[in-house]
């Protein structure tokens, strides 16, 4: 998505995936961790993702629960 402002113009930088981040999902780097949860849900981590998330994978996290393909949408 590029989005034009005036004369300036600029686009929203990707998030870039790292060795850390699970490759089951993009969109976000979700953490390789014994358990991952959505923030400000009601999950007791020990570790967190803001989303929304895209499953591009294995949903090992049960971030997606209503199989739509995107975690952590709300």
């Amino acid at each position: 998505m590029v989005f034009f402002i005036g004369l300036t113009t600029w686009a929203p930088i990707p998030v870039a995936q790292g060795a850390e981040c699970d490759p089951n999902y993009s969109d976000a780097c979700v953490p390789i961790a014994s358990d991952v949860d959505c923030a400000g849900g009601s999950g007791n981590g020990p570790a967190y993702v803001q989303g929304p998330v895209t499953v591009v994978g294995t949903d090992i996290y049960d971030l997606d629960r209503d199989g739509n393909g995107t975690g952590c949408e709300s």
